[in-house]
């Protein structure tokens, strides 16, 4: 009735001003007569844009068929726009194929695409592959396959719609993540192994379509992998599903109050031939577990840059960061974070990550690695390479791995190194440098020696670059730190959060001349 309060006030200001000339008040509006005289119909069977174009008239001259003495005319609607109708998610069936694409389970949710269209699609992806034009998205026809690939698994979608795309990935990767919660590892095996839980899996994460319970805490509720003994007259539904609060269960209860936070973040890295940083980016992660008892609220405060410029604290003595991209989990108040920076919220029991961020910031290399190759006589290649800590010399970089490109018909390793042990992967075509334990500031060195038969087609194969994996606890690239951590229930418990920062590898590759 919203479009209804407008047309009282406009009458009321036409009958102020026909009372003022000394004209009698027009007769009460009545909706019914005026939706008639308008064709309900195709107001309601109207595109959006016709829409709005006929609800602007109906509420700016909803009595104008009674007013015959103005003698005015509704002007013509437009015609009605072409084009799809509005996204909606809306997948009409979910497969599950092998990694030849043979159809090992599935799902049909609403029966407006044939099973049998699921054959077109490994024939068309090869086809663009061959062509080198290979999409996530396919179409035969009138049918669309969204799909991705997990480990030797297809996982596609159909729709006839012109679906949410982005909606429809995200559902197919939290399916991925429900099924490896349940079986560990997600492949083929597990799913012919399960082909029970499976479908009882996919029964409740989607419904004629859409979405529904994708939580796998929840989903372990009721969905579990041992036998259950029938009970007649009992739901089986827990009461989670339907709380305002889905995530997480009433009546938990610790005798230890505590809530572990990790802070972890993930350098990606690029360095060219000459030493220049072409990319670098921070992606971090903050991830919770949650001992807590009773329905808890929780409130996190960081060094965010725009939190303190909102409360007067940025300035040279508080180092703040400026975060970008941030995606949170279901359970954090959206709406108290856009008004004060305030992440709020009531957590799910156990492990989750809470939120999820990037910078985009110039990163100082963390370990700097020169190489140097030698080639003699066309028979033998002799590798050099210098590691360099270029973090702070408290900090300690634990589990370093330095993978050095060799070429494909090298043989007769020999390797020495001034710290930890080298080895060579003939099937990856590296030399794998471990260092349990690398402190900031030091350097190493590692000799790498092979007989090299043919040194020429080295030169048509190219050289692919350096990468480094490491892992460096209590400390931080971009210098996020987590400020307070209150714990908010109606019992009045003493809780203890603790912090835990690490900073690790992600994509850190060092090119080589």
């Amino acid at each position: 009735m919203d479009g209804w309060s407008g047309d009282s006030s406009h009458q009321h200001s036409w009958v102020q001003r026909e009372s003022e000339a000394g004209q009698r008040s027009p007769p009460k509006l009545r909706p019914a007569a005026v939706f008639a005289s308008a064709n309900r119909a195709a107001h309601l069977e109207a595109s959006p844009l016709r829409r709005t174009h006929l609800g602007s008239h109906l509420r700016a001259g909803a009595s104008a068929g009674r007013r015959k003495r103005r003698r005015r005319r509704l002007p013509a609607l437009p015609p009605r726009l072409p084009g799809p109708p509005a996204a909606t998610m809306s997948a009409s069936a979910v497969f599950i194929l092998d990694v030849k694409g043979k159809p090992l389970i599935s799902r049909n949710y609403k029966g407006d695409v044939a099973m049998s269209e699921i054959e077109n699609f490994m024939p068309l992806l090869m086809q663009r592959e061959e062509e080198g034009a290979l999409a996530p998205l396919l179409s035969h026809g009138r049918v669309h396959f969204l799909w991705i690939k997990h480990s030797n698994l297809y996982l596609v979608a159909t729709t006839l719609k012109n679906a949410n795309a982005s909606l429809v990935y995200s559902f197919l990767y939290k399916t991925v993540e429900v099924f490896s919660e349940y079986f560990k590892e997600l492949e083929e095996e597990s799913i012919r192994d399960n082909f029970v839980i499976v479908y009882e899996l996919l029964d409740e994460l989607m419904d004629f379509g859409f979405p529904q319970t994708t939580d796998s805490k929840i989903l372990q509720e009721y969905i579990t992998q041992q036998g259950n003994k029938l009970e007649t007259g009992k739901s089986r539904v827990p009461p989670t599903v339907t709380n305002a609060v889905s995530w997480r269960s009433e009546g938990i209860k610790y005798k230890k109050n505590e809530v572990f936070i990790d802070v972890i973040e993930s350098v990606n890295l690029l360095v060219n031939a000459n030493g220049s940083v072409l990319l670098s980016e921070i992606v971090g992660t903050i991830k919770l577990k949650v001992f807590l008892s009773g329905m808890p609220e929780l409130r996190l405060g960081l060094n965010d840059r725009v939190l303190f410029e909102l409360t007067g604290l940025s300035g040279s003595k508080n180092k703040s960061v400026e975060l970008e991209d941030v995606k949170f989990h279901q359970c954090v108040r959206l709406s108290r974070f856009d008004n004060d920076r305030t992440i709020s919220f009531i957590p799910p029991d156990g492990d989750f990550e809470l939120m999820s961020y990037r910078l985009s910031t110039q990163v100082k290399p963390l370990i700097w690695i020169e190489s140097v190759i030698e080639k003699f006589s066309h028979s033998r290649v002799e590798i050099m390479v210098k590691a360099k800590g270029q973090f702070k010399k408290q900090s300690v970089a634990n589990g370093v791995e330095i993978s050095v490109p060799v070429p494909s018909d090298a043989d007769s390793p020999r390797f020495k190194t001034s710290v930890g042990s080298a080895k060579y992967v003939p099937e990856k075509n590296v030399v794998i440098w471990s260092i349990k334990s690398f402190p900031g500031g030091k350097e190493y060195l590692m000799r790498a020696h092979f007989g090299l038969p043919s040194v020429e087609k080295e030169e048509v194969e190219g050289r692919p670059p350096i990468g480094v994996k490491f892992e460096i606890p209590y400390f931080t690239v971009s210098g996020i730190q987590v400020r307070y951590m209150k714990i908010i229930e109606k019992s009045g418990y003493q809780a203890l959060p603790w912090v835990r920062y690490i900073t690790q590898s992600g994509d850190y590759q060092l090119r080589t001349s």
